[in-house]
């Protein structure tokens, strides 16, 4: 990945009413960390920031910062974006060394159209968009290009048959599918799909009425009482009549 060269300003005004006051003045904040120096406030200015964005090729980018005179090779890290405007609000930068290796998520893109979509009117699939590779910062690959010419219906490309650029290493798991032709749907699956999700659009929905909280024992206790009750009652009753006759005898 070639390096892009990058102008920033040493930031003193660091909290929101400072980050502010430098967006007002056509700025950016910016801060750059990693390395053995200690995390840095910046400025850069804005349309230097957007020039930089617009012509990337990928959302990994390369800087030579320079700063107050001294050069220091980054990774831009993070971008934060207005949510109405899109306008940069702030730009993290990772500083990085030129001979150690790191570690970034580089984007999948297919080259040629596969013989499966060409003659067999298949799908292409992108299972994974991104791959995590490993290079020294000058071999780190802006994309990950991936010939698709030779795939066929049903078949699929891993990342162990994907060979990585030059210096380039990808990591994961060898046997994970990163593209695939997926078979053409049939006419008749493709009805039949159509009738079950209409038909399960068109069955009635069972709605239950609720209850209310001790309305079911109380209608059996309504009809249970008196039950009971009555019976008592004709009980004693009974009682009441059969002793007075056994006394008079």
């Amino acid at each position: 990945m070639k390096s892009v060269s990058l102008s920033a300003f040493p930031r003193n005004q660091t909290r929101r009413k400072g980050s502010r006051a430098v967006r007002a003045s056509g700025r950016i904040p910016a801060v750059v960390y990693g390395g053995q120096a200690k995390p840095e406030t910046l400025e850069i200015v804005e349309r230097d920031l957007e020039n930089l964005i617009h012509h990337s090729v990928s959302e990994n980018v390369l800087v030579d910062l320079t700063v107050g005179g001294a050069n220091r090779l980054a990774l831009v890290q993070a971008v934060q974006h207005h949510p109405l405007t899109q306008k940069v609000l702030h730009v993290d930068l990772h500083e990085v060394k030129p001979d150690e290796k790191v570690t970034i998520m580089a984007a999948v893109e297919s080259e040629g159209e596969a013989a499966g979509v060409k003659s067999g009117g298949g799908t292409l699939e992108h299972v994974l968009f991104k791959l995590k590779v490993r290079a020294l910062p000058k071999d780190l690959p802006d994309v990950i290009r991936v010939d698709v010419s030779s795939l066929e219906i049903g078949q699929s490309i891993h990342i162990g048959d994907i060979v990585p650029p030059p210096g380039v290493e990808i990591l994961g798991d060898k046997k994970i599918s990163v593209l695939s032709v997926a078979a053409p749907i049939s006419e008749a699956a493709e009805a039949a799909a159509t009738e079950a999700a209409a038909g399960a659009a068109g069955q009635p929905e069972m709605i239950k009425e609720k209850k209310e909280d001790g309305a079911a024992p109380a209608a059996a206790g309504d009809k249970a009482a008196p039950a009971k009750g009555g019976d008592k009652a004709a009980a004693g009753d009974k009682a009441a009549e059969k002793k007075p006759a056994e006394k008079k005898k």
